[in-house]
């Protein structure tokens, strides 16, 4: 049998980048990061919403939650031939909602297109 062994004395190679190299590597870290940038400033800020610009105020009427009171509930009441779906979606969007929980004492707007007629 013949034994293979490896040589223990060779000195250690040191990675050296030549001028390409650093080219190279600097342009592979700095494209995503570049992509990235681009990407955010082109959808970045007109995407953004804000609770502060709402609706024009003839453009809506309030209802009050009342004690077991339920968005699909209200959404029933104030607009009985629309689909309740369509009419939550609505309210939850009109009033910049996180969820579909209600409190009793709420203030909610209403789209006008939905509001009830008095």
């Amino acid at each position: 049998m013949t034994t293979i062994g490896i040589a223990t004395g060779l000195p250690a190679t040191r990675l050296r980048l030549t001028r390409r190299g650093r080219r190279v590597l600097t342009g592979i870290v700095a494209f995503p990061v570049a992509v990235a940038i681009a990407a955010a400033v082109i959808g970045g800020g007109a995407a953004l919403a804000s609770r502060e610009a709402g609706a024009s105020s003839g453009s809506f009427t309030t209802v009050t939650v009342g004690a077991g009171d339920s968005l699909w509930s209200i959404a029933e009441t104030v607009a009985p031939g629309a689909d309740p779906r369509d009419v939550v979606d609505a309210i939850v969007h009109l009033n910049a909602l996180d969820g579909v929980v209600v409190t009793p004492g709420e203030k909610l707007a209403i789209p006008a297109e939905y509001a009830p007629s008095h």
